[in-house]
């Protein structure tokens, strides 16, 4: 988001998911996600899934 200068306010609005849905999705606060939210947050930003989600071992 820095990157692309853009606010959680905008990318909420772009994406069409609530502003503390993405609160905990950056904050890594989620253990799931719709394959659509991804999509549609790849498309706001302008990016891969892979530069979004970072998978890590328990």
């Amino acid at each position: 988001m820095a990157d692309r200068k853009i606010s959680l306010n905008d990318l909420s609005e772009q994406v069409g998911v609530a502003n503390v849905n993405l609160s905990k999705l950056k904050n890594g606060h989620v253990s799931a996600i719709r394959f659509s939210t991804l999509e549609a947050l790849c498309e706001a930003l302008k990016c891969q899934p892979g530069d979004i989600l970072e998978y890590a071992p328990e």
